[in-house]
């Protein structure tokens, strides 16, 4: 007889979950549970670990964020990153030095866009949803540790005014609109 896989998780925070299983399935109705969670949390985004934690070699997640949502930009010393889409669309827009947008890479499971990218230096980056909602499994290098995250000094961090941030990222999306048309 086959068995059915259910997809369970433990809750480490309001955005963090961790899978507790040894073998983790995901079905669109986890997608949908996933969205729903996200939805009540304060920053509208989730995150379902499926490494075990924090320490593992290899950290695996699905990323579920909002169209408002708001990630400061960052970069990792001594990690790569790499999102594959799932659902929904965005722009992962890398700047210079300066803080000036240089780059924006479109991802959606769109025929147009690019389905997969990699980022293998600490260049400052973001993540810009384009639809309502967002899924992407994210893979980078392990252990965790807070402080190979290096939240660039030219824009507003996660404690900053909520108007703050919203006017940042008009002000990307303004910039990706004028030079790829795609807000």
């Amino acid at each position: 007889m086959i068995k059915s896989i259910k997809t369970t998780f433990k809750i480490e925070s309001e955005e963090v979950l961790y899978t507790d299983q040894k073998t983790t399935c995901v079905d669109r109705q986890f997608l949908e549970t996933l969205k729903n969670r996200a939805a009540a949390t304060k920053r509208k985004r989730i995150r379902l670990c499926v490494h075990a934690n924090p320490d593992d070699n290899l950290h695996e997640m699905l990323i579920v964020l909002h169209r408002d949502t708001y990630v400061p930009p960052h970069a990792h010393q001594n990690k790569s990153e790499s999102f594959h889409m799932i659902q929904g669309a965005l722009d992962i827009v890398l700047f210079n030095e300066d803080g000036t947008p240089n780059i924006s890479i479109p991802l959606s499971t769109d025929a147009d866009d690019y389905l997969y990218y990699r980022l293998s230096d600490a260049t400052y980056h973001t993540v810009l949803p384009r639809s309502e909602w967002v899924i992407f499994h994210e893979t980078t290098n392990g252990p965790f540790k807070r402080e190979e995250t290096l939240f660039a000094p030219f824009a507003p961090d996660n404690s900053a005014d909520i108007d703050l941030q919203q006017a940042y990222l008009a002000k990307l999306r303004l910039f990706i609109g004028q030079y790829y048309g795609k807000f």
